[in-house]
């Protein structure tokens, strides 16, 4: 997504800090998340909220694992089309895609005809699918959920990875799962809300409720 965090700002947005930018409607919003409408929809309904089930959160680590070397905008328009090639990302459906299923998907129009990536997703609901016999993909990604989080005021004091978003790569990689890097995994931990990542001042931040105002871990959801 760092791409992204260079995205024009519509006339219609006013600057409130360098990389946060308040809207027609009066939220205060990231710039990457201010000039898209797309963006700013998954923004402000889906980035950063608690995600604890299997099907989502699988979900979320396919289109991460297909957003690595593109923009998150790109991802999001084809999502719809990603969702019908993959059977809504079901794990146990995925799982059983064979070499003519990979064909398919690359011969469709609209997709991300990358092979290396699409059979990564394979690879990823087979490990998922087997990782239920030890607790499950949502057990495993919030036992990483750190005990603070980053408290940041620009794009610059994010970080691109944690020893947090290691730790997570490591266990995943250890079971099977592929095209899940420290960065990749940082930015799915954000996506579901396993850490915040959202900038003071933003009218997400604070969204999850699992974290105090200081980045302290308050809470841990409950995981199915």
């Amino acid at each position: 997504m760092t791409d992204l965090m260079t995205a024009p700002v519509t006339e219609t947005s006013a600057p409130l800090r360098p990389d946060l930018i308040v809207g027609d409607d009066g939220l205060a919003r990231p710039r990457w998340a201010a000039a898209d409408p797309l963006l700013r929809l998954y923004y402000d309904t889906e980035w950063g909220t608690v995600v604890t089930d299997e099907q989502s959160l699988f979900e979320l680590l396919a289109l991460e694992c297909f957003q690595t070397g593109l923009s998150w905008q790109v991802v999001l328009r084809k999502r719809p089309a990603l969702r019908l090639a993959f059977h809504d990302f079901d794990p146990d459906a995925v799982a059983g895609f064979d070499d003519d299923d990979v064909s398919r998907v690359l011969a469709e129009p609209g997709l991300i005809g990358n092979r290396r990536k699409i059979e990564a997703v394979i690879a990823n609901a087979a490990a998922t699918v087997r990782l239920r016999a030890d607790g499950g993909l949502p057990q495993l990604v919030w036992h990483h959920m750190p005990a603070t989080t980053p408290v940041p005021r620009t794009q610059q004091e994010l970080p691109k990875q944690t020893e947090a978003s290691e730790r997570l790569a490591d266990a995943l990689r250890a079971r099977g799962f592929r095209l899940v890097g420290p960065v990749t995994m940082h930015f799915l931990m954000a996506a579901a809300g396993v850490v915040d990542c959202h900038l003071v001042g933003s009218h997400r931040r604070g969204c999850s409720g699992l974290f105090t105002r200081s980045g302290r871990r308050r809470a841990r959801p409950v995981v199915p």
